[in-house]
């Protein structure tokens, strides 16, 4: 779980910090590309965060190799 808390503030922070810098300063002036680049560094998070619990969590890992149909492990049939 501090994996996922640990992407999430990297993430989420910057543009958290950045809202709050234009907010109590109103004479600067929000940067295109900055904004860009921190919601970029948002949306990420919501893009990698299935595939840190996929990897990181055992009973999500166990779920999904059960979903994928050669790894399921069947009785032999004879």
């Amino acid at each position: 779980m501090i994996h996922v808390s640990a992407f999430y503030v990297i993430t989420w922070v910057p543009i958290g910090i950045y809202y709050l810098i234009l907010n109590v300063n109103s004479s600067l002036t929000m940067l295109q590309s900055g904004y860009y680049i921190l919601m970029f560094l948002a949306f990420l998070y919501i893009c990698a965060n299935p595939f840190i619990y996929a990897t990181k969590f055992d009973p999500v890992k166990r779920v999904l190799v059960g979903l994928i149909p050669w790894k399921r492990s069947s009785p032999p049939t004879g």
